[in-house]
């Protein structure tokens, strides 16, 4: 289990439920903040599946989901913050977070790949 991956996405969900609240309680906006709490909390929910899968096979396709919700994320975030739901502050914040475990998850799946084919 890579915990310090898990538990930075852990966080991660935790500030994307916040920012869920603030934009559906301050900003009334109900469409595209659904989308980034479901890809935001998706993103250590397959992580944490993927920390019980049952091969290498399962645990890389799931890191690979966990990746690529993270690409979603960040797409959702760039959005919302084009659209001045959010402010170009807290989008640096949580898109650089974002980023970070993206990265980890990136290089996790490098090297169950390259594990996979020696």
């Amino acid at each position: 289990m890579n915990s310090l991956v898990y538990e930075k996405a852990y966080k991660f969900a935790i500030r994307i439920v916040k920012a869920y609240k603030y934009l559906t309680q301050d900003k009334k906006e109900f469409i595209l903040s659904k989308q980034l709490i479901r890809s935001g909390t998706s993103i250590g929910a397959n992580i944490a599946e993927a920390n019980g899968g049952i091969s290498a096979a399962d645990f890389s396709a799931k890191i690979s989901i966990a990746y690529k919700e993270c690409l979603e994320t960040k797409y959702w975030l760039s959005l919302l913050k084009d659209t001045e739901y959010i402010e170009e502050k807290a989008f640096n914040s949580i898109y650089t977070d974002a980023d970070e475990i993206g990265k980890m998850l990136f290089s996790i799946l490098k090297k169950t790949r390259l594990n996979s084919k020696q």
